[in-house]
């Protein structure tokens, strides 16, 4: 009802209003969600132009990738409502999927990296992954409240070191640098086995993984002093304090939940992707801030939804789904990918002077 009532108010309002001023306001809803605009007149134009590009097993394959990539962008997610950012990310996934394929590849497996090394239980790989994401995003955390460091930097720093403990760990063993694949069939069911099936299409288990961390994500934020207290330091980190909200704590503990997300990822890519070598989580955290920003996720501080994350992490999904049914070259889809960001943040922008 208070939707309707809005609606109706809103409809009332714009009656009220001179033709010049209906004439701003209209380019001004035209401008606030341009983004929207053009990524749905994309969705349309590639399903014109292949029809494919709607049918059931892409339409399930974007699904799959979207549920892939959404507990990063949840992780990275807090780290913006916080006017920050995290660099780090993509090299944390990484670190962790390899760390993962390591301790779970099959025991008869020829270049398995510690031969004399049983697969270990799943629940003490994955808890071990959590540990090392939550440890590096304390790292972040801590510089960045303790220090009053930009965040930008301090990820800066970490993506470098993650990186360079991955090249470093990589070396272990008999593996020399190469990729590690070979994985346990029991690692690789728990992840990518079937859930369910839709007609000849089958969808994997991490889709479920996704949806359950979206569900308690979605109670951290909304219903745990937590949440509120983020939110709260997003917006003004001086009246929060003033309001007795511990910020640095709160800080850490944001970069410390956005290093768990980073590892269920990892966990959960390592096995998705079956082979992981130093490039795995190459440029994640691009595609995660992309994103948020879209979902309306403002780099202002103080703004975001769980569903505008998802809506941007699917949205995103579909348009370089959509560029591959185009046949656009993976490099100009970066480019792309560079341009999203440069206008959904200038939108952002736009309205927070705006309501300044």
């Amino acid at each position: 009802m208070s939707e309707r009532f809005n609606l109706k108010k809103r409809f009332i309002d714009m009656k009220e209003l001179s033709p010049t001023e209906k004439k701003s306001a209209i380019k001004n809803f035209f401008i606030d969600n341009l983004l929207y605009i053009l990524l749905v007149a994309a969705i349309v134009g590639i399903a014109i132009y292949d029809p494919r590009f709607l049918s059931l097993s892409s339409i399930i394959n974007i699904i799959s990738l979207s549920a892939a990539n959404l507990p990063i962008a949840l992780g990275i997610a807090g780290c913006i409502i916080l006017t920050g950012t995290d660099l780090s990310a993509g090299r944390i996934v990484g670190l962790t999927a390899c760390i993962a394929a390591s301790l779970l590849q099959a025991s008869g497996y020829a270049g398995k990296m510690f031969p004399s090394l049983q697969p270990l239980p799943l629940i003490v790989v994955f808890l071990a992954v959590i540990a090392i994401g939550a440890l590096v995003g304390f790292v972040n955390g801590f510089c960045t409240a303790k220090f009053n460091l930009h965040p930008f930097i301090v990820t800066l720093a970490t993506q470098l070191i993650t990186y360079g403990v991955l090249l470093m760990y990589l070396m272990q063993g008999t593996n020399n640098g190469q990729s590690i694949s070979g994985l346990d069939s029991k690692y690789t069911d728990f992840i990518t086995g079937s859930l369910f099936r839709i007609g000849n299409v089958s969808i994997p288990k991490y889709v479920l993984y996704a949806v359950i961390i979206t569900v308690i994500m979605w109670f951290v934020w909304n219903k745990t002093a937590f949440g509120k207290n983020m939110f709260a330091v997003g917006s003004n980190a001086e009246a929060a304090n003033v309001s007795g909200v511990n910020v640095t704590r709160t800080i850490v503990l944001v970069f410390v939940l956005a290093g768990v997300m980073y590892g269920i990822t990892g966990f959960i890519e390592a096995a998705r992707i079956g082979s992981n070598s130093a490039s795995t989580g190459l440029n994640y955290e691009l595609d995660a801030i992309a994103a948020c920003v879209i979902g309306g996720v403002s780099f202002v501080g103080g703004i975001g939804k769980i569903r505008g994350v998802i809506m941007g992490v699917v949205l995103l999904r579909i348009i370089f789904v959509g560029l591959t049914f185009l046949g656009i070259d993976s490099n100009m889809q970066y480019v792309i990918k560079g341009l999203i960001i440069l206008v959904a943040c200038a939108i952002d922008m736009r309205k927070y002077l705006v309501k300044k």
